[in-house]
């Protein structure tokens, strides 16, 4: 060996000692990322349910009654009202769509909900409905990233990476992050669950309804488990030494995913056994139901998860993209979640998690009060077209304020009036209900500290509990 290499291999082994001391000193060690970490503050919420309604449910038809829509109904809207809106695919003339739905008060808060929620509807006085979500997208994709990452560019976490980014896991042998889907597929796709630019440790892990939860959870004919963790350890102590001499935190993440598979393989098959649920449980949640199996799983699913330490869980159901039929498509999506949607309140309710465990449901956007007619010039035909500036989601448990409305929009739903509650202010409340201030949740990425909510948002109080 000559002098220059003899050096070059000398520097190399001291630098990476000195790396990995100063990183064990800014706590940058090879430990596990998910373990459970301290918020800002105390939240309220330990974990959260984010019920998304992949393509925007009709807020007019759902939640926020518009009778005032029945003297425009078969009449185009002002041209005062129409003119800088934004549309995706019908035309700023197009024909007004009065709703068909009967909304009633309901529970003692007397919160109106539309009949095609009979379920949800007995837990009205559990809920904080929102009728003033705006967002700053209006087709789907973009729209999606900008719920759940904050920006309608690629590339930045999403909001479930976060909370396990700031909180860790209180699972051992379970994701930090899961998601289940149901129904058609969603446009986002992977990209409303990505890690983006933080370790890959916080992406989240989506489970099958079927079969293994996880793809390869089971070892293949002739792997022993002695065979697997030697295998196991064999790699884990080469990726620690590569870790100790580059400091690189995906070395840290790959480290990490493999020790949780290898746990998953027992837990896993375990958390999907349901053969410990009562009958009534699994009737509540329509297991046994053909209608709502899928989704009614992916409920039962999501609250098994929650108490075994999951942070966050993203249950997708897809499409409630209702550009035609929108009565009869807008029914069965309804049949299909609403009795699971009200069973998840009510269980984490009698099991004392509801107050821990933070629900959301809802969408990207909302549907215009406009009718889009793609066939046939018939009502029964219409649908309506994706309208993000005025639109209603609603919250439930750990930090909100049960049996209240928030924000209200004008006599046509056609915008807001009261209480605007931006996409970013959303996001801002949920970290809040976790423990968090989210202008001070940052990683630096690129030269500059990013957060979920960019360089907007603010806590909505009328929310809080």
């Amino acid at each position: 060996m000559n002098r220059r290499a003899f050096l070059n291999q000398f520097a190399y082994g001291m630098g990476g000692i000195a790396l990995a001391d100063l990183m064990a000193a800014d706590g940058y060690a090879a430990t596990d990322p998910l373990s459970p970490r301290a918020p800002h503050f105390p939240g309220k919420a330990k974990s959260v349910i984010f019920m998304f309604m992949e393509g925007g449910p009709s807020q007019m038809d759902l939640f926020d009654p518009k009778p005032g829509l029945q003297k425009w109904h078969g009449k185009p809207l002002p041209d005062s009202l129409t003119k800088d809106m934004q549309l995706a695919f019908i035309k700023k003339d197009a024909a007004v769509l009065a709703s068909p739905r009967i909304f009633k008060p309901q529970g003692q808060s007397g919160i109106e909900l539309s009949d095609y929620l009979p379920h949800l509807s007995t837990c009205a006085d559990d809920i904080c409905l929102v009728r003033s979500i705006q967002s700053e997208a209006f087709n789907h994709h973009p729209a999606q990233l900008f719920l759940f990452t904050g920006s309608t560019q690629f590339g930045r976490p999403t909001m479930g990476a976060w909370s396990v980014y700031g909180l860790g896991s209180e699972s051992k042998n379970l994701p930090g992050f899961v998601v289940l889907a149901s129904g058609a597929g969603t446009s986002g796709g992977a990209s409303n669950f990505s890690s983006g630019f933080l370790p890959s440790t916080y992406q989240g892990t989506l489970l099958r309804n079927s079969g293994d939860p996880i793809l390869y959870l089971s070892n293949p004919p002739g792997v022993t488990a002695q065979a697997q963790r030697a295998a196991l350890d064999a790699l884990k102590d080469l990726n620690e030494e590569h870790f100790t001499q580059t400091g690189d935190q995906e070395i840290n993440s790959r480290i990490n995913a493999y020790e949780l598979a290898y746990r998953m393989q027992t837990a896993g098959p375990e958390l999907t056994d349901f053969s410990k649920e009562s009958k009534e449980t699994l009737d509540m949640y329509g297991v046994n139901d053909e209608a709502t199996k899928q989704f009614g799983t992916n409920c039962l699913m999501a609250r098994r998860l929650v108490e075994r330490g999951t942070r966050y869980v993203l249950m997708m159901h897809a499409s409630w993209d209702d550009h035609t039929n929108l009565n009869k498509k807008l029914k069965k999506n309804c049949d299909i979640t609403d009795k699971p949607t009200a069973a998840l309140i009510k269980d984490l309710k009698q099991r004392g998690l509801l107050d821990s465990t933070l629900i959301v449901w809802g969408g990207e956007f909302g549907r215009t009060p406009m009718q889009e007619v793609r066939d046939t010039r018939d009502d029964e035909n219409a649908g309506r077209d994706h309208h993000p500036i005025a639109y209603s989601m609603w919250l439930a448990g750990g930090g909100i304020k049960p049996g209240t409305v928030v924000g209200k929009t004008d006599d046509l739903g056609f915008n807001i009036i009261e209480d605007k509650v931006p996409v970013h202010d959303l996001q801002a409340t949920i970290m809040h209900c976790l423990g968090f201030d989210h202008t001070r949740l940052t990683y630096r990425y690129m030269g500059r500290d990013f957060r979920l909510t960019d360089v907007h948002g603010n806590v909505v109080k009328k929310m809080l509990a």
